[in-house]
């Protein structure tokens, strides 16, 4: 019994981070969705962002939408200011009289949060077309005109723009390997979310967001893909940003897998094969990732519980949970070295924080203990 659960375990954890990615990038190339986009739809665009406390941020980030190819007539930038006493606010007025009619601050006096942020600049904004994008990520110059015109497609509900990470931590190696399973979902039929730095939607198709909506970024993309609307991405749209290490990347992953535990209580059609268009790829890539750490720990008890039974030991004395709690041993050592022991350091550390990460973020779920703030 104690074999067959820790197969059924390794099984599991083959599928969610090895088997599934080769998966869908083989139904990407075998069954590619057809990508339509119109160059000459040119509707007039808001491009909304959020800020707190990002005086450095704010000067490069507008500049690089005001240097955009997009019509200067039919592009203009709100920046939301969530409560900031750093200056922020003085530097987006500068770039107002900079960029006259172009840029415009909207002051919220105290700290809400992001959903607040977007639901006050939706009110407040002229275009017909809404870019949500964060302030730290400068954008290429081509970003606005190649999301813009996907959504000439009426059938499209979000245009994603492609996050590039600069850096050799741990967490940027991941992002490369998520990445590549998000690029392959979207050449298939439709991403699971959006890249939350960069996206693209209808004004008309943006919500009132509770103001305690943790993910603003898959809540909107999920509710859009639940209506029957598909998510696509603009690989050549481009953010850039910066890996942060593990402990950094630690808070950001806790704070977006209490969110994924948020949007399955708010939007229980995600869970079912007949409600979801995209059921089988949000359970593989988003379901089993929530249930992986708890399928880490049953294989971690089996192993332990066979060895201490000597469960399977063969003719020499070693039996298969030998076996498989030496290489367990061995991981651990590598998570504990880190980049001391090179990139196989780096990967197993980052597997093991963001497994952890799961764990803690299912916990400020069920406590109701996640900030919204940033």
């Amino acid at each position: 019994m104690l074999l067959g659960v820790a197969l059924a375990c390794m099984a599991v954890l083959a599928y969610t981070y090895l088997g599934y990615p080769v998966l869908v990038v083989l139904l990407s190339r075998l069954f590619p969705m057809k990508a339509r986009s119109d160059t000459t739809y040119r509707p007039h665009v808001s491009a909304l962002i959020p800020v707190y406390n990002a005086r450095q941020f704010v000067a490069d980030k507008v500049e690089s939408l005001m240097g955009c190819d997009y019509p200067a007539d039919k592009l203009e930038v709100l920046v939301y200011s969530d409560g900031s006493d750093d200056g922020s606010d003085a530097c987006v007025e500068e770039l107002a009289a900079r960029f006259p009619g172009r840029v415009r601050l909207v002051r919220g006096d105290k700290r809400s949060g992001k959903p607040t942020a977007l639901n006050v600049m939706r009110q407040q904004a002229r275009g017909e077309v809404l870019l949500l994008t964060d302030i730290r990520q400068p954008l290429s110059r081509n970003a606005v005109s190649d999301l813009v015109a996907r959504l000439a497609d009426p059938e499209v509900g979000c245009a994603s723009g492609n996050l590039v990470l600069r850096g050799a931590t741990g967490a940027g190696f991941y992002w490369h390997y998520e990445n590549a399973i998000r690029k392959a979902e979207a050449r298939f039929r439709s991403m699971c979310g959006v890249t939350g730095p960069l996206y693209a939607m209808r004004r008309a198709d943006l919500p009132e967001v509770p103001a305690d909506t943790i993910l603003d970024d898959m809540w909107i993309p999920m509710r859009l893909r639940l209506a029957g609307k598909r998510l696509v991405l603009c690989e050549q749209a481009i953010a850039w940003d910066q890996a942060f290490d593990d402990e950094r990347e630690f808070g950001r992953k806790v704070r977006t897998l209490a969110g994924n535990y948020q949007l399955l209580s708010r939007l229980p059609g995600l869970l079912f094969p007949f409600v979801n268009p995209i059921w089988f790829e949000t359970f593989s890539h988003k379901l089993l990732r929530l249930v992986c750490p708890w399928v880490l720990a049953l294989l971690l008890a089996a192993t332990v519980i066979a060895v201490a039974a000597r469960s399977g030991v063969g003719p020499g004395g070693w039996g298969w949970a030998d076996v498989l709690l030496g290489g367990e041993a061995a991981f651990a050592l590598l998570t504990l070295l880190g980049s001391r022991a090179g990139k196989l350091g780096n990967v197993a550390r980052t597997f093991v924080v963001l497994n952890w990460a799961a764990v803690v973020g299912l916990g400020r779920f069920l406590r109701g203990a996640q900030r919204i703030t940033w």
